[in-house]
């Protein structure tokens, strides 16, 4: 394995990783964002308002987008161990 190979493993982890939790951060962002304007505009002041919608926003992300999410993993763990594998009869 060179360091091209490792380069290339590195990358397409990091865009799983962003695949994954983009959307449930960004749903996350979204909602703490649209409460803590309900909040300014309201002058109610309750930090532990933001927790409940947030909680079941994500939750709701994570539910919809989970066949995706788990489609996504077991496409980059294929893809993982077939270069393993590769790499292995290369040495062989």
């Amino acid at each position: 394995m060179n360091q091209g190979d490792l380069a290339l493993l590195t990358r397409e982890a990091l865009l799983v990783l962003l695949k994954l939790a983009g959307p449930v951060l960004l749903v996350g962002l979204v909602v703490g964002l649209v409460i803590s304007m309900l909040q300014a505009l309201t002058q109610i002041n309750e930090s532990t308002l933001v927790f409940i919608p947030k909680l079941v926003a994500v939750c709701a992300t994570i539910a919809l987008l989970g066949g995706f999410m788990m489609q996504t993993l077991g496409d980059y763990a294929h893809s993982v161990f077939d270069q393993l594998i590769v790499i292995g009869l290369g040495y062989g």
